[in-house]
């Protein structure tokens, strides 16, 4: 009889060691306790690409408009932000100690791209990756092996997992939703005819007007106005709800009452800090099939080109949620 294979039994030992890391395991159920949808994860994600683009100062929105320096610095950015919203606690030997275990925080804008230095081997590692092309995030937990890296000639010894190994990443969020940056993905034209406008009040106004039914980002309004009173050039007494109105236009914020408004409209309610802009138009008998709402006794449905402008009605009182 054959005795047994040896290189098989090496195989499944590492795969009983992967799946029984108790480290790895204790980690990974840490953090999708404190985050389970991963939507707090991914604020941070969006709310460091909007740190480096500095859209208030710079006009910039896309990640190709970045200096090779700050793009360097995302990765410390990103391990920054993580730590300062989970208060993860200082790491000895790594980055953090998440329920009392070393952990190394590694990010890539580019899949893949991550580069472990020769001090995490043996350490878990958080690998986080986010394309606001893709409008795409994931995250996961790595065991560094040096058998599962490449060897490379980096000069700070830093080396990338290879990767028929990235399959022993374990995902805690694959190929997650990262908020939009509306404008990288608007339609060009659209944003040049917003960009086109000399002051920041017009650019808001032709934002609203032309990106509808989208939810549309505080850091996005503070991009386009380039103001540091932008969020006054969002409201009504002189704001894009005043100017819009005329026009039938409605600007939905956070409000709770404002969310229920676009929820009965069938539109994208917004979350905290984003808006939505839509026209509507007193419901007649061609917009029965359509979702309404009753403002001031009277029934609105979401315009079509078929409607022509009137004005808004004067959205509900403002009321966040306690």
């Amino acid at each position: 009889m054959l005795p047994f294979d040896i290189h098989a039994a090496d195989n499944i030992r590492l795969a009983d060691e992967l799946r029984l890391d108790a480290e790895l395991q204790t980690v990974h159920a840490a953090l999708t306790r404190m985050d389970p949808s991963g939507a707090r994860f991914a604020a941070v994600l969006r709310n460091t690409i909007d740190q480096l683009l500095n859209g208030e100062v710079t006009g910039r929105f896309a990640w190709e408009s970045l200096y090779k320096t700050e793009r360097t610095h995302a990765g410390t950015l990103v391990e920054i932000n993580l730590q300062r919203e989970f208060e993860f606690a200082d790491g000895i030997a790594m980055d953090y100690r998440i329920a009392d275990i070393e952990v190394d925080c590694k990010y890539s804008q580019s899949f893949g791209g991550w580069m472990i230095p020769p001090e995490a081997r043996g350490h878990l590692c958080l690998l986080v990756w986010a394309n606001d092309q893709e409008s795409r995030w994931s995250a996961g937990l790595f065991r560094v092996r040096e058998e599962w890296l490449n060897q490379g000639s980096n000069r700070d010894a830093k080396l990338t997992i290879k990767a028929i190994h990235r399959d022993k990443i374990h995902w805690l969020w694959r190929d997650a939703e990262l908020p939009e940056n509306v404008l990288l993905h608007m339609d060009p034209i659209d944003r040049a005819a917003v960009f086109a406008l000399k002051s920041g009040q017009q650019r808001l106004n032709e934002l609203f007007r032309r990106v509808q039914k989208r939810r549309i980002s505080r850091n996005v309004v503070r991009t386009v106005a380039q103001q540091k009173d932008y969020m006054k050039r969002v409201r009504g007494n002189g704001g894009a709800r005043s100017a819009l109105k005329a026009e039938g236009i409605l600007i939905m914020g956070d409000y709770d009452s404002h969310r229920m408004v676009a929820k009965q409209l069938g539109l994208p309610e917004p979350h905290e800090g984003e808006f939505v802009s839509v026209r509507v138009a007193q419901a007649g008998a061609r917009h029965a099939a359509c979702p309404q709402i009753e403002i001031d006794g009277q029934n609105w449905a979401v315009a079509d080109e078929n409607d022509p402008p009137e004005p808004a009605p004067q959205l509900p009182t403002h009321t966040k949620q306690a």
